[in-house]
């Protein structure tokens, strides 16, 4: 693997995103920075720099262990990557996914006009009158 890689596709390889097209995107919006300094898609990155993401709204922080120009399976990003992003960021998206699910009571079945008109009332969907 060569010692250079651009970050946008050394997001893709390790499997931040889906394509290597958003992951061109996330940098030109700002979403990945280098040493506090939001980045462009052709920057090239080498093994040892520490690269912030904002991703599924969450800071994660991961530094480069290897160079990858290729996709690589879920089991070899480890070798790629070290995860530094703290506790408390994965706390706070496991709070944001129980805050944002709906539970029903099992055998509750689904619900009626008026129950569903309610739930979107509450969300803030649906008609304001």
């Amino acid at each position: 693997m060569a010692d250079t890689v651009r970050i946008d596709k050394w997001l893709w390889a390790v499997r931040f995103y889906k394509t290597r097209t958003r992951a061109a995107e996330a940098c030109k919006g700002g979403k990945v920075k280098i040493d506090g300094k939001n980045v462009k898609p052709s920057r090239e990155i080498k093994p040892g720099e520490i690269i912030e993401v904002h991703h599924n709204y969450i800071k994660r922080t991961v530094k480069v262990l290897q160079a990858a120009q290729n996709r690589v399976a879920a089991k070899l990003v480890p070798e790629l990557m070290e995860d530094l992003t703290p506790a408390e960021e994965f706390e706070k998206l496991e709070m944001l996914r129980k805050v944002n699910s709906e539970k029903r009571e099992r055998g509750a079945g689904r619900p009626t006009k008026k129950e569903r008109r309610m739930i979107e009332k509450l969300k803030g969907k649906g008609r304001l009158f």
